[in-house]
This record gives C-alpha cells, structure tokens and sequence, in this order.
C-alpha cells in the first residue's frame, strides 16, 4: 500500500472514530438528561467489572463531568470477587494511570458461588444478587448519592424479551430506579447506546479488558440466546430493533390488558371524542411496515434542543 493510501486509510480511521465518540457521548447525555440521573452536587459511583462496558461508562463520564454544567464527583468501584487468576494489578493501574478517584472491594463471593451452585448450572442469579449487597454497603460507605451500572440498549432488549417469553411479564431494566432496600437510586447512563458501538469504542480506546471467568463461559444461557436473536434482527432490519426500543417508552396501558394498570371494569362512554380511543373497525396501520429507509446518524430521535444541554461545555 502506498503512502498516499495508508494516509487516506488513517483519515478515514479518524473520521469513523470522531463520528463513533460523538454519538456514544451524545447518547450518554441524551439519557442522563431524558430521565434526570445525575444532579448537581452528586457523588456517582461508578460500577467497574473490567468489562468493555462499565470501562466504556467510566470512560464517557468523565467526558461529560467535565462539559456539563452541573457539578459531579465520580469514584469508580470494583469488586474483586477472588476468582481464580484475576488479574487485580489491571484496574488499579488503569484507574491511577487516568487519575480518577477509585475503591476495590474485596470479598470472596467467587467461592460462595462455587460451593452452593451445582457444577453447570447458571451462577449468575446468586453472584448478582451477592454483588449487589456489597455494592449497595459500599455506596452507604462512600458517600455515594448515585449508583451506575453499565447496561446498554442490549441488555435492556433482552431482558425484556427474557421477561416476555419466560416470565410472562411486560417488564425489563429501566434507566433509572430506587434499590429494593429503597436507600440508593441506580443509573444506567449506557441505556440508549448499542452494544456494537459499545464494542468499537472499546477497541478504539483500548481498555485492558480483563474476562469474567466466573460466568463468562457459561455459553448456553437464555440471555446469549435472546442476544442472538436481536443481533439477527438487527442485520435483517436495524430500524426493527429500534422500534422494539423505542416502544418501551411508549406505551399505552389502556390498550394493553393490565387491570391494574388501567380501570378496565369501571370503563364506561364519556359521550366526548377522544383521539386516543381505540378504532375498533379501523385497519391497522404500522408506519415502519413501508420500505425501510437509512437510520439517521442518532436513531433515538427523541431529543429537542433543549435536552442536549448536559452535553455542552461549560461557560
């Protein structure tokens, strides 16, 4: 290859990377904003595994802590869990090397999980619910008035159609929610950005990702399933999976069939139109059924100017 076309190469390299780190920043921010997760005066304690994603949510925090105009501290937190060969000299290095403020945790719940889960079966309901336990008396411990975990639109897509198709519940992770002890509010900043974006950031960045061995290689479990699935939707048709996404906040309890959510027994006519009301012998009409046309550079499509404001530099 000539000079001429590895410079041309690394151009279009840099354009793509460009491109790639405004649209995860942006979408960071998009959600922050969307659903108010961070305050001004908040200590956010960030959730590091070693992953591509929680590496990818420090990564992106940090940028915007230092654009938007509120004020927030961040103390990145891992917990090591004493698996077997853990590298726990990589994220101490990484954390001091980017000068971010952080705490390890250990506690040993790799062996807990050993001894009560036969061999083969899944680990990852008991170690979740463990992790999540010391998770929440660290952030007590800290100071911390935010909790961020790092699941994107994937994960919020699969466990949606984990609780669909296996829980016979409409029902997946929000955004944002108050802890079961009802002391802590949990973040997920990742929320509207997809995993493959995920994915190249990482590569662009270069984290040192260090693998779960723990639960990692359990290969059969229902949620790689689902995520394949998703992943064969999104090559037939991204703007499908979108939709799904976007559907879920969306929603329109009283044309589903939940009693609790909506008075169906004491629905009665009002004698006033309403434009909401169902067209019991209209046809149905889907928009996205006709030809599929290019995703915009930002498919979440839900952000007036206005909401962008926590992605601005500070004046």
């Amino acid at each position: 290859m000539s000079n001429e076309h590895r410079s041309a190469a690394a151009e279009k390299i840099r354009i793509e990377n460009n491109k790639l780190s405004k649209r995860v920043i942006r979408e960071a921010g998009t959600a922050i904003v969307d659903y108010n997760m961070i305050e001004d005066g908040d200590k956010v304690m960030v959730c590091l595994s070693g992953g591509k994603d929680s590496y990818g949510m420090l990564d992106i925090l940090m940028t915007l802590q230092k654009r938007a105009p509120v004020k927030f501290d961040i103390m990145a937190v891992n917990l090591d869990q004493k698996q077997p060969g853990f590298p726990e000299h990589i994220l101490p290095e990484y954390l001091t090397k980017i000068g971010v403020p952080f705490h390890i945790e250990n506690q040993d719940t790799y062996s807990i999980v050993k001894r009560l889960i036969p061999e083969g079966k899944t680990t990852c309901s008991l170690c979740s619910r463990l992790r999540r336990g010391i998770l929440y008396r660290v952030a007590d411990e800290l100071g911390a008035t935010k909790i961020a975990l790092g699941h994107h639109r994937d994960d919020i897509l699969a466990t949606f159609f984990l609780n669909l198709f296996y829980a016979a519940k409409l029902k997946t992770m929000p955004p944002k929610l108050v802890s079961d002890d009802g002391r802590h509010t949990v973040i997920r900043p990742l929320a509207y950005i997809a995993e493959k974006d995920l994915i190249a950031y990482a590569e662009m960045k270069q984290f040192p990702i260090i693998p779960c061995n723990l639960c990692g290689s359990q290969e059969n479990l229902k949620r790689q399933e689902i995520n394949q699935m998703i992943r064969a939707w999104e090559k037939e048709s991204p703007k499908k999976v979108w939709n799904i996404f976007k559907s879920l906040s969306a929603v329109a309890p009283s044309h589903l069939m939940d009693r609790q959510l909506f008075d169906f027994v004491g629905l009665k006519p009002s004698g006033l139109a309403d434009e909401n009301g169902d067209k019991a012998f209209d046809a149905e009409i889907f928009p996205d059924l006709e030809p599929a046309t290019e995703l915009p550079d930002d498919p979440i499509q839900s952000v007036s100017r206005h909401k962008t404001i926590f992605m601005q530099p500070q004046s």
